[in-house]
């Protein structure tokens, strides 16, 4: 094992913690609400779908100007979400996050909406990108969450993350790295997660860690420095896992003297 303070040039300060990058992405999505269009209005005819797109590309415009205040008009009291976060952790999320990356921006497409009795449904895919100052370079995040929002008289009362995936990189030279993980599997079932590095090692250190954590409120908070990483010989990390009961972030760390990426993917459970 080696530890992280073999790599001076590294700041623990570039990473956010995982569920400020989670709630970062779902904003976007969330502002659907804001328009206040009646959940009648949008059964009706064709033309609504393009009304609801350009609604969304209104709330993107909104989300990307980090209006916090905003939140507490668009969610129920009643408001739950999938990963049992509460409106003040997502309030919370958000002021930090957008603090750490001021830049920080959305773009949201519509995939799909239906009603269901006095419900909307509404699912959305939402990519975000942003990048802050970091040891004189940049720090780059990127990410991607699909979800699927409910409706009751223009407010937000459910939210469900579909997929999730989030890379972050940092230094001069971060490596390279491509991940395959299954989207969803069968409790029990076996599945791999590798992440293959796409550039040569040549003399280079490298080390990593791939590691796998329950999706829970508690486990939001992601401390590099707690994490055991492994030199690694060539190609990447290669981890045969069974998959539990529950969902769960598959993550994979990786350091070279040049720049370190972190990548997060959800794993969805099929009842």
């Amino acid at each position: 094992m080696i530890s992280l303070r073999q790599f001076r040039w590294f700041d623990s300060r570039a990473l956010p913690t995982r569920w400020l990058i989670a709630w970062g992405l779902g904003f976007g999505l969330a502002l659907v609400g804001q328009a206040r269009l009646p959940a009648m209005e949008l059964s009706q005819a064709k033309t609504e779908t393009s009304e609801v797109k350009a609604l969304l590309q209104q709330f993107d415009s909104i989300a990307n100007q980090h209006k916090v205040d905003q939140l507490g008009e668009i969610y129920s009291p009643e408001f739950s979400n999938s990963d049992g976060l509460t409106l003040q952790q997502v309030e919370a999320s958000l002021q930090s996050l957008w603090k750490l990356y001021p830049d920080l921006s959305y773009k949201t497409e519509l995939k799909s909406w239906r009603q269901e009795g006095e419900a909307v449904i509404v699912e959305t895919v939402t990519n975000v990108t942003g990048n802050r100052p970091w040891l004189g370079k940049t720090a780059n995040l990127t990410g991607e969450v699909s979800s699927r929002q409910t409706f009751i008289n223009q407010k937000l009362v459910r939210q469900e993350v579909l997929s999730e995936k989030m890379t972050l990189t940092a230094g001069e030279k971060p490596p390279l790295v491509n991940v395959r993980l299954p989207q969803k599997v069968k409790p029990g079932q076996q599945y791999d997660f590798d992440v293959i590095l796409q550039t040569p090692l040549n003399d280079d250190l490298l080390a990593g860690s791939a590691f796998a954590q329950d999706i829970d409120p508690t486990n939001y908070q992601f401390d590099p420095t707690q994490v055991k990483l492994e030199l690694l010989q060539a190609g990447g990390l290669f981890k045969r896992v069974v998959a539990g009961d529950d969902p769960q972030w598959l993550s994979a760390f990786l350091v070279s003297p040049d720049g370190m990426v972190l990548v997060t993917q959800r794993l969805a459970i099929a009842p």
